[in-house]
Formats: structure tokens, sequence, C-alpha cells
């Protein structure tokens, strides 16, 4: 798959082709802005298998990195956001990628370092092909490709090695899209 025709894919979801019609306004208080994640694989997957382009997807997921690691900034832009995406029927979360050491270990049980960037959080998923996202210029960031997430294969990304964690994510996805297997690495 090349990114055109994930570009493609992913904008016949309504709601990530209206998200990403509007993250150059969200980048302007959130930098390094990306629609991230299973808005977009989600939306690949249920087009590849006829199903509509948003069932099953949880929620749109917006990374951005600032070095203001303050809740109340990153709540700022949550709430600009908000605003933004108004009159989209959709939950859209809004993480400052800075911020994610200060709460992974109380929420995952896990410690994390510091982040640099918005892709360095990308760069994390538990699962690799799954390590997706796109930003204000309509730039496809796909650290492992597409060839994975076009065919389905789950393996553990090692760069953020939680077996269990990666478990339980790969049971949710393969719940939602039967036909997904998962792989150990090469």
């Amino acid at each position: 798959m090349t990114e055109a025709e994930f570009l493609a894919l992913v904008k016949q979801n309504p709601l990530n082709a209206a998200i990403l019609e509007r993250l150059p306004e969200l980048q302007r208080v959130a930098p390094e802005a990306h629609l991230v994640a299973g808005s977009l694989f989600g939306t690949v997957w249920n087009v590849q298998t006829g199903r509509p382009p948003t069932e099953n997807i949880k929620d749109y997921d917006l990374f951005y990195w600032h070095p203001d690691t303050s809740y109340a900034a990153e709540d700022a832009v949550i709430q600009y956001a908000a605003q933004l995406f108004a009159d989209l029927d959709a939950p859209i979360e809004v993480r400052n990628q800075a911020r994610v050491h200060l709460w992974f270990n109380q929420k995952h049980g896990l410690n994390r370092p510091p982040l640099q960037s918005a892709r360095e959080g990308i760069d994390q998923f538990l699962v690799e092909c799954t390590c997706l996202g796109i930003d204000a210029r309509s730039e496809v960031y796909a650290p492992y490709g597409l060839a994975d997430m076009a065919a389905g294969r789950l393996k553990l990304n090692e760069l953020n090695h939680s077996p269990t964690l990666y478990a339980a994510k790969v049971q949710s996805y393969q719940a939602r899209w039967p036909w997904l297997v998962a792989v150990s690495g090469e």
C-alpha cells in the first residue's frame, strides 16, 4: 500500500477527513499535531472488508508535543480542540506527548522516559503496524511501513516491550476485526 492509497482510504471516514482538514488550525496551539492510531488503521481495515468506515473505531486520537507539561496547558489545548471539533459526533482525545511519562506509570504500572516529539509517541504504540500518524500537512508517518497494516499482521513493537498489554490490544483488535493475525517478529 502506498502513502497515497493509505490517505485515500483514511479519508473515506468522514470524521478523519474533517479532522485532517482542521488539523492545521489545531496546530496553532498544538505543535506537531498528528491524527494517529485507531482512526487510521481501523478505517483502512473497515474499508478493506466492506464495512462502514467509522465502524468499531473507539476514538480519534490527536497527538502533539509541547514542552509545557502542565495539566493546565494540555487542558487548554483539549478545550480548544473541543470547540474546533464540536460539530463532529466523535470522541476526540488530544494528548501532549511531552506529558506521557508523568501519567503512564499510574495508568499502566510501567515507567516511560520523557518523549521528545509527537512522532516518538507514535513510535511506541504496542503493535508495530499501528504506529501511524498523519500531520497537519497530510504527511503520513509510518515508521514500520504500511505493508503489515494493509495485510492485517500484528507484531509486538520492541520499542514498547509490554507483552501483557500487547496481548490485550491484539485481543481487542481481533474482536473487532477477526481476520487479523498476530505474528512473531522476524
